[in-house]
């Protein structure tokens, strides 16, 4: 079966234990330091730039954290998505390339599943890029997570990075959606932006951690 907004590919067994594997969050090597904390209010944008209100994004760490703590949408369905910036905030549209899973599970017990999802993938191209399926806006709705950004302020290499995040899904699944990539840059990254790919952010935080 597909999931309805992400072109979901289902796999066998065999690939659904190694793509769950791959998805999996590995704990850090060193100590989080918590560098900043935003807090939604029917925001259309969050963004986290270097040198501003106290957000560092810089050489400081080699990896940073973000986590997603209850984002409400205020659409239903509009899904989370983040873009960067190489201009400390100027432009959003860095040339990124990605894969992406998915595993859901409905409240009824059917489908339940795991598999590609093909149309929350880039290749090369400049959007905005989905971290989940299509959360919806019930009162109890909303998304949690954590995207791991690599290296960003490298000017040798381009910029991993890798997602793991849950939603309450809109037709009432559990969904896990397991995104991963790099954007294709050597400037260094020095902003990250999030927002919902339509309607705004209801309530929720984010925070920035780096990683020593």
């Amino acid at each position: 079966m597909t999931l309805p907004n992400s072109g979901l590919i289902t796999v066998n067994d065999r690939g659904a234990r190694a793509a769950t594997t791959f998805g999996s969050v590995a704990a850090a090597g060193g100590n989080m330091v918590f560098i900043k904390k935003l807090t939604a209010s029917s925001s259309g944008t969050l963004s986290f730039v270097d040198g501003s209100a106290g957000v560092v994004l810089d050489g400081t760490y080699k990896e940073y954290v973000f986590t997603f703590n209850n984002i409400h949408p205020a659409s239903n369905a509009g899904r989370l998505s983040f873009q960067t910036s190489t201009d400390t905030g100027s432009n959003y549209g860095v040339t990124l390339t990605s894969t992406a899973f998915e595993a859901y599970h409905d409240e009824d017990d059917s489908p339940a599943t795991l598999g590609y999802a093909p149309s929350l993938d880039i290749a090369q191209g400049t959007g905005f890029q989905s971290l989940t399926a299509g959360p919806g806006n019930d009162n109890d709705q909303c998304v949690a997570g954590t995207l791991r950004l690599f290296n960003p302020s490298s000017t040798t290499f381009v910029k991993h990075w890798i997602s793991d995040v849950q939603e309450a899904y809109h037709a009432d699944f559990s969904t896990r959606s397991m995104q991963a990539g790099y954007f294709n840059t050597t400037s260094a990254i020095d902003a990250v932006q999030f927002k919902m790919h339509s309607g705004n952010m209801d309530v929720g935080d984010i925070c920035l951690y780096g990683i020593l």
